[in-house]
């Protein structure tokens, strides 16, 4: 008997069920090489989000400049103006400024890698500022206060003769008026570029201050970051209560200049707002969204025994 033939399924053919493709098919779905200066970046427009340096979360600005500038992951403060601070602390409208004229000069004529002329026409034109402080008085609640904002945007927040004369201005003002003042440092220092009619500035916001408390007028000192040097050496320390935004570094020198000086290791934390606090060098700290509340709650109390005190205008 013969064998039935078995049924293929044209497996045993030679040639492949699936024929390739041409070669000027392969040729035609090649990858072509990226030509990177073709290519489209993905960037993050400027001026939309804000990298926060505490926690690296990424911040759309709009949401940071309703909230202070302060980050809603983290609370790390950002740098702000003086004229924003001014705005979040005093009722609208209310604020009216003194001596906004006053302008430095270069006395001393002093040059380096840029004449101090210089930096103060650049720093004006940054910051559009006289100076690195703002002064006058405005309304808080339900007080009339005589307040002095220093702007750490305006070569480093310093002290030259001119932001120690507005300084001293404010508070006389204050104890001439029966006013209570407050006084919102950031400052590297005194300016160097005044010499000794810088570091003069020291003794005169002192004495101002010490005629103004022996009138029984209170005077509140807020410290922002950074607040160190002069500043930190003459008012900025000297008030009734003292309070700090966070993390803010305060001191006199620098933590770098002091250990190099004492050949020794700092304290973990050293010359931070909570590390004076803990060892009660500062009164308070107190978040920048809840500083209005905080400083009109202190005057509720300093103020109480202000014979004439003269009330905010409805």
């Amino acid at each position: 008997m013969g064998e039935t033939p078995k049924k293929t399924l044209g497996l045993e053919t030679s040639e492949p069920a699936v024929t390739p493709p041409p070669t000027d098919v392969e040729k035609a779905i090649e990858k072509k090489p990226v030509n990177p200066e073709t290519t489209r970046k993905r960037e993050i427009p400027q001026g939309l989000w804000t990298k926060c340096p505490g926690c690296s979360e990424m911040i759309f600005d709009r949401e940071l400049e309703e909230n202070l500038n302060v980050c809603g992951h983290c609370n790390h403060h950002f740098p702000i103006s003086a004229w924003t601070r001014i705005n979040s602390l005093t009722e609208s409208g209310s604020f009216l400024e003194i001596d906004e004229s006053m302008t430095s000069v270069d006395t001393l004529e002093f040059t380096g890698t840029a004449a101090y002329a210089e930096k103060l026409e650049k720093h004006r034109d940054k910051t559009g500022l006289k100076d690195a402080v703002i002064t006058g008085s405005g309304n808080m609640g339900e007080h009339k206060v005589a307040l002095g904002v220093m702007d750490f945007g305006f070569l480093g927040g310093s002290m030259g003769s001119v932001v120690g004369e507005k300084i001293t201005r404010v508070i006389e003002m204050a104890t001439e008026n029966n006013l209570p003042a407050i006084i919102i440092s950031s400052s590297g220092g005194a300016r160097m570029y005044e010499g000794m009619f810088s570091l003069m500035q020291l003794a005169k916001t002192s004495a101002a201050i010490a005629f103004h408390g022996r009138k029984g007028l209170p005077y509140i000192s807020v410290l922002t970051h950074p607040t160190t040097a002069g500043v930190m050496a003459s008012y900025a320390s000297l008030g009734d209560i003292i309070i700090s935004e966070p993390k803010a570094m305060i001191g006199f020198a620098g933590p770098r200049v002091i250990k190099d000086t004492t050949q020794s290791e700092l304290p973990e934390g050293f010359q931070t707002a909570e590390f004076l606090m803990e060892r009660g060098l500062i009164d308070s700290i107190v978040n920048r969204t809840g500083m209005k509340k905080q400083l009109t709650e202190y005057l509720d109390y300093l103020c109480l025994n202000i014979k004439d005190q003269v009330k905010a205008e409805a």
